[in-house]
């Protein structure tokens, strides 16, 4: 079976968190949906490209998560959630795009 890019679950999680968040209205659910994502991650990103990139991905996951909330005031929740996923999808992609799997 294929295994499923960094990349694409940590975007995932950012916008998956979010969606499930707003529609079971239950936002540490939500939070659950965006800390296994970004756990998974993590793991690969370390697996990938070692500890320092891991820190740092997870960092800019955590900071995107944050982030995304003041965005959102400006140019709407989806937007804001696209945005910071697709910030994360292209660091991510960035920081592994040279690692052979």
């Amino acid at each position: 079976m294929a295994k499923v890019p960094a990349t694409a679950i940590a975007a995932g999680g950012l916008i998956g968190g979010y969606g499930v968040a707003r529609w079971t209205k239950k936002r540490p659910l939500g939070g659950v949906a965006l800390a296994a994502a970004g756990a998974v991650a993590a793991r690969q990103w370390q697996q990938a490209a070692g500890t320092k990139a891991a820190v740092g991905l997870t960092t800019a996951y955590v900071a995107a998560f944050a982030g995304s909330h003041p965005l959102a005031k400006k140019v709407g929740a989806w937007p804001s959630v696209f945005g910071v996923a697709g910030a994360v999808a292209v660091a991510s992609w960035a920081v592994t795009r040279n690692v052979a799997e």
